[in-house]
């Protein structure tokens, strides 16, 4: 596995680890009715590269290209993306992500960082010093999802 920056090549690829993560990936956590809800198709590979441009974002690559991808607004610590490839999960690509993203906002000098987690992420983040503010269920399309407001503090 090798770790790098985001290009915007890397979009189409990216579309498709997320789409993949949620409904395949998150199927032991969330319905069907709110994996669609949450993801109905894959982003284009246009509206992702848009959303990645304004992130700092690390990809992490196998043999068959990116696995799994984690994405860290550098001005606020919002950890707003992270997803890795289901056939991939447990493997430590979550974690690997994880370091090289806490290690640059902490470079950055961010003092912490806060995301809002599903429930597969609130338990990496957990496992990873990160506490829970308050519970956040989101609706989308209709259909609540579980969420959590987590944050860590890095100083």
């Amino acid at each position: 596995m090798d770790i790098r920056s985001y290009e915007a090549a890397d979009a189409g690829a990216l579309a498709q680890v997320f789409y993949a993560a949620v409904q395949i990936g998150a199927a032991e956590v969330f319905t069907k009715a709110q994996r669609d809800a949450w993801a109905p198709r894959p982003p284009t590979a246009e509206d992702w590269a848009k959303r990645l441009d304004r992130l700092e974002t690390v990809v992490a690559h196998g043999a068959t290209g990116p696995i799994g991808f984690m994405s860290v607004n550098l001005d606020d610590g919002d950890l707003d993306l992270a997803f890795v490839a289901p056939e991939e999960r447990g493997t430590g690509v979550a974690a690997a992500l994880y370091a090289v993203i806490e290690g640059r906002a902490r470079s950055a000098g961010l003092r912490r960082l806060q995301c809002h987690a599903s429930p597969m992420a609130r338990r990496f983040f957990e496992r990873a010093g990160w506490t829970v503010v308050r519970p956040n269920p989101v609706a989308r399309r209709g259909v609540v999802l579980d969420n959590w407001v987590m944050e860590k503090q890095l100083v």
